[in-house]
């Protein structure tokens, strides 16, 4: 049995450990380590007493991927865009957004709706958790909906949809795996999802309205707010606007001079502002200690599935499973778009039983060289290449469709795991009711990834200005 065999195998029962329920990070280290024994002794042409020296190699190699590669400087902006999201909640940030948003648009059709899509991507500006982002406005938006009238499956639908901004507008935690995965600019990628992002909300928002004008007793406006209310509502809203525009400016200076310092310098100072708001606002030891112990919990878990998924791409590596996968692609006679259809498509399935952060660290390793081959590879000139564009910015525009896939991959029975936390959070409502109320926003998502697709300059026009 050649290597190719030995990865196929071993990635088959990975997909096995996966769908019968084992966590990601322990079945991808254990498929990993399992691989690399069956690779290094078949090397030894199966003799039983190599055995010991096939496992000690394997032990060994698997051994040092958690440490080299998650000892990385980049991959601090986790916990702290993590705990940007945890402060924001518990200094009020996350009320007043919604108060603001409220005042400014509760007016047109489906209005509360609509208020509550911008304000949770706002709160998605400073947090990048879609579960938190969802959770939070459960508590705060879903009453407010309910006490004007509005259907309780609709409300639900909006807040679950209304998370998964969380996944693409900065700071975003799958946007950093994204980029450590393939190795490509951090910055950019972040840089990148800012015009997606509020894309998408803008797209949902529309669906709300129109919604709520053919169904009327779905979503009734809000009207009564007077033009001081709403300037008052403000000021609550400007430590997100401070916390977006340092991202930004250590990302890429809109001001035409250098960047102020790195992402991770960026995501640290917004942390610091948004606590010193929240001592302001009177946060307790006891909030803070929350903040801190559910930003561990969230680092720790996402590491976990990081050095775990990390062992089974070495073992991949071994296998040259990519290198074989990328030379099928492209020997397709297809054309490059149509198979990239597909594999989004591919994600759209895979999403209905796999989490995003999994997913995503599981397939990128296979199928990113292969998206790359198909456009005429890492170094390809946009005049040479199959989509239009050079190498690094193909790599950007195929991490934001991807992390656009798993938002979409958030509200998709059966794990969508959005909607679970939003019945979780409402006893009153049932995990069926969630999922009736996220289906409408289904087609905005479809329309939304045909769109970045189609037009490739949604995504890349920031990037392209930081050079």
């Amino acid at each position: 049995m050649d290597t190719i065999d030995i990865g196929l195998w071993v990635t088959g029962g990975l997909l096995v450990l996966v769908f019968t329920g084992m966590r990601v990070a322990f079945a991808a280290g254990l498929a990993g380590l399992v691989g690399l024994v069956w690779i290094f002794w078949a090397k030894f042409g199966y003799d039983p007493d190599r055995f010991g020296k096939a496992l000690t190699i394997a032990v060994k190699t698997a051994g040092q991927v958690p440490h080299s590669k998650v000892a990385s400087h980049t991959l601090s902006l986790i916990p702290t865009f993590i705990l940007i999201g945890y402060l924001a909640y518990y200094a009020g940030l996350t009320r007043a957004l919604f108060e603001a948003a409220k005042r400014w648009v509760a007016w047109v059709p489906g209005g509360l709706a609509v208020s509550t899509v911008f304000a949770t991507a706002g709160f998605a500006a400073v947090s990048g958790a879609s579960v938190a982002t969802s959770a939070v406005f459960a508590r705060i938006a879903i009453p407010e909906m309910l006490k004007v009238g509005y259907n309780k499956q609709f409300a639900a639908g909006v807040v679950a949809a209304g998370g998964t901004l969380a996944s693409l507008i900065p700071p975003s935690a799958i946007l950093v795996i994204y980029a450590i995965i393939v190795e490509q600019d951090v910055g950019k990628l972040l840089l990148a999802g800012f015009i997606p992002g509020a894309f998408s909300a803008v797209i949902y928002g529309l669906l709300i309205v129109g919604i709520a004008v053919i169904f009327k007793s779905v979503g009734p406006p809000v009207t009564g707010f007077t033009w001081k209310q709403r300037f008052a509502a403000l000021p609550g809203a400007f430590p997100i606007v401070a916390v977006i525009l340092i991202i930004i400016c250590f990302v890429y200076n809109p001001f035409g001079e250098k960047a102020w310092g790195t992402p991770t310098e960026g995501g640290a100072i917004g942390a610091f502002i948004v606590f010193c708001f929240a001592l302001f606002h009177g946060m307790r030891w006891t909030e803070l200690k929350s903040a801190l112990l559910e930003t561990a919990k969230l680092t720790a878990m996402i590491f976990s599935i990081i050095w775990g998924v990390l062992i089974y791409v070495r073992f991949l590596g071994f296998a040259d499973l990519p290198g074989v996968f990328s030379d099928w692609i492209t020997s397709l006679e297809m054309s490059p778009m149509l198979i990239l259809i597909c594999i989004l498509l591919a994600y759209a399935v895979l999403g209905m039983f796999m989490d995003a952060i999994g997913m995503l660290l599981l397939t990128l390793p296979v199928v990113y060289p292969a998206v790359m081959a198909l456009n005429g590879g890492e170094t390809v000139s946009a005049a040479e290449s199959a989509f239009g564009m050079s190498g690094p910015m193909c790599a950007i525009w195929f991490g934001i469709l991807v992390v656009k896939m798993a938002e979409f991959c958030l509200i998709t029975p059966p794990i969508g795991l959005n909607c679970f936390v939003v019945a979780g959070v409402r006893p009153d409502l049932s995990v069926q009711d969630v999922f009736k109320g996220v289906t409408p926003f289904f087609i905005a998502d479809a329309v939304t990834i045909a769109l970045l697709v189609a037009f490739p300059g949604i995504v890349l026009y920031l990037p392209s200005l930081a050079g």
